[in-house]
């Protein structure tokens, strides 16, 4: 009854992620509660996925992330990324899979994953190209880096530790390379070619963040003691990642052309996210023009606030522009940027850059209902604008400029806290929290933002873990294990490695990755043994199987992106699909290829090792299935 009411709820747990009408972490939080209320699991078991040592580490690697972000290594990281992203969207989307999967080659994938995050969101800025069209990809390219070294994820550690166990060698550093390498490389290659047409181009439609993807126009100069003066506009559009639509000198258009000569007479017509115009106010060498009438030494920052506010239909503001109602002076508030609806905007690109009724600026441009002004001033004048009804504020923008001079630091505390844990000198979680403290302790990040974490990866990645602890400890793996067995046994040892593989690939989804692989190994070896063959390619099959779990977004690499990406559930089954039945394909023949089922192996002590019936172990020691590493993923 027990095993009937666990997988019970793992099938109906996938067909609500898939429908997804209730929120993720919603449907992860009721079956937590549904396995405590039947009983299957005590309180402390349910919950125990909280407190584990791998959802505390995400937690601090997403804070610590924050501080990367905060001193603008993020940034300077992205626009080296983004370079790539000239020669294509598929060529930026391979090299930064190429970078993640060399990295997670010898770092956990969820490391990696952690870490690549920030600079993948950012570089996709950049480049132009939608999160969604990024991150998923990347992630995968994590988990296809795992698969190389024995150091790429702790699944294959923890295999490799329970192979004694059954009366087989533990895997070496590189043994499984001459099959993982060639599995990331046309695992990468798949994602390249079929990402454009399975993922979204979502950016969170519907959301609070929408006025973050509205397009601003600003104007820019470069002041005399600039550097780009005598460089060519390539600098600034390349080198800085500005969208620099136009030029205008006295009125006249100039041609945007990347090999063009600054002087600093011009003014460059910028158009941009709000974080491009705000990183051009803090930019040397290039400055905002209304910077230039009104500095922000002279609007005191510490009492200064960022705002955006539209012009309400009965504003007097309507049909003037900000020259004529002296907004500067009356209001005290600098204009950086505009934001009109997209017709007009084309319109007002062309007044800008003199092509429409020549000579206009940002503050010669007639205002009208429903434009929006990101506006910098004192908090007291923003509550006046308010109350005299001359704009509608939509909201204060929090805004910290970056800690550049703090750099340094937050990347060398941010690899210690990778390398000590990576090197097991502490424990992964002690060595994030530690690093997390040390950058709000140094000021690298402040506290409330390294909090300002998506607390949906902690729940769901808790959650899952505790449907992992259901299944090993009401026999549910273990039942499917002998079925599958039982049912691959007619078709040689080649298709029951496939059904052993399939197994733990389906297994991963409810389960951890390591929790899915030792349900499966003792059963796989186990079915060797009645075939007669050598149980080796049946573990190394079972080993790089656990980790193909790309068609559910319950592998933690996957979870740390599926927020940031505004994902949905079917996401990761359309290119998961495809992706994992090209390497299980890879996988039937390849792992015969290396570790023939003729070799050296010693079925009669794999028999000794699980038992005369080859599925229930005879040894204490060989129930490693039912041990702490299956609470633990990557």
């Amino acid at each position: 009854m027990t095993i009937a009411i666990v997988l019970g709820a793992v099938l109906v747990a996938l067909v609500l992620f898939s429908l997804e009408a209730i929120p993720i972490e919603v449907t992860s939080l009721s079956i937590v509660c549904l396995l405590a209320l039947t009983g299957v699991l005590t309180p402390e078991q349910a919950f125990a996925g909280f407190s584990n040592d791998t959802v505390v580490f995400i937690f601090t690697l997403l804070a610590m992330t924050q501080g990367l972000a905060s001193t603008g290594v993020v940034l300077l990281v992205g626009q080296r990324l983004s370079f790539f992203a000239r020669f294509g969207h598929q060529t930026f989307v391979l090299a930064m899979m190429g970078a993640v999967a060399v990295f997670s080659s010898f770092v956990s994938n969820t490391v990696t994953t952690a870490a690549f995050l920030p600079v993948a969101i950012g570089a996709a800025h950049r480049a132009r190209v939608p999160k969604s069209k990024v991150l998923l990809p990347m992630a995968y390219a994590s988990m296809l880096g795992g698969m190389v070294l024995l150091y790429g994820t702790s699944t294959n550690l923890v295999v490799s530790a329970a192979l004694p166990r059954l009366g087989l060698a533990p895997l070496g550093v590189t043994e499984l390379a001459p099959v993982g390498l060639p599995l990331a490389v046309v695992g990468i290659l798949l994602v390249v070619l079929l990402g454009p047409l399975l993922l979204p181009a979502r950016e969170g439609e519907g959301s609070s963040a929408d006025w973050n993807l509205r397009d601003y126009l600003t104007e820019a100069m470069l002041p005399s003691d600039s550097p780009y003066l005598g460089q060519s506009l390539a600098d600034i559009t390349t080198g800085l990642g500005l969208r620099v639509i136009g030029l205008s000198r006295a009125g006249q258009s100039l041609p945007a052309l990347p090999a063009y000569q600054l002087v600093g007479d011009e003014r460059l017509i910028i158009e941009g996210k709000r974080e491009d115009i705000l990183r051009v106010k803090d930019l040397k060498g290039i400055e905002l023009r209304p910077d230039v009438r009104l500095s922000d030494t002279e609007l005191r920052p510490q009492d200064s606030i960022l705002v955006e506010a539209t012009v309400s239909p009965d504003s007097p503001l309507v049909g003037h522009s900000l020259k004529e109602t002296h907004f500067l002076e009356r209001y005290g508030l600098v204009a950086l940027a505009l934001h009109r609806r997209p017709v007009i905007q084309r319109l007002t690109k062309l007044q800008l850059l003199g092509r429409r009724v020549g000579g206009h600026s940002l503050s010669t441009l007639e205002l009208s209902a429903g434009d929006v002004l990101m506006l910098w001033g004192a908090r007291e004048r923003v509550k006046e604008l308010t109350d005299g009804a001359q704009l509608l504020v939509l909201g204060d923008v929090e805004y910290q400029p970056p800690r550049h001079a703090k750099a340094l630091l937050a990347v060398s505390l941010f690899l210690g806290a990778l390398v000590l844990g990576s090197l097991e000198v502490v424990p992964l979680a002690v060595a994030g929290l530690a690093g997390m403290l040390a950058m709000i302790a140094t000021g690298c990040v402040d506290a409330g933002r390294a909090f300002r974490v998506d607390w949906r990866v902690v729940l769901l990645i808790g959650c899952m873990m505790a449907l992992g602890v259901a299944m090993e400890t009401s026999g549910a793996g273990r039942f499917l294990g002998e079925h599958a067995a039982r049912l691959g046994a007619y078709g040689g040892p080649r298709l029951v490695m496939l059904v052993m593989m399939v197994l733990t690939i389906v297994l991963s989804a409810p389960m951890s990755n390591q929790a899915a692989a030792l349900v499966v190994l003792p059963v796989a070896v186990s079915a060797a043994a009645k075939l007669g063959v050598d149980p080796r390619p049946f573990a190394m099959g079972v080993t790089l199987a656990a980790s193909c779990s790309f068609i559910t977004p319950l592998e933690p690499s996957c979870v740390l992106v599926y927020g940031p990406g505004h994902y949905r559930f079917t996401d990761f089954f359309r290119l998961g699909t495809p992706l994992t039945a090209v390497l299980l394909a890879l996988l039937v023949v390849l792992v015969p290829m290396r570790w023939p089922f003729q070799g050296k192996g010693t079925p009669a002590a794999a028999v000794r090792a699980t038992g005369p019936r080859g599925v229930e172990p005879e040894a204490p020691g060989a129930a490693p299935a039912e041990g702490s590493p299956g609470l633990n993923r990557r």
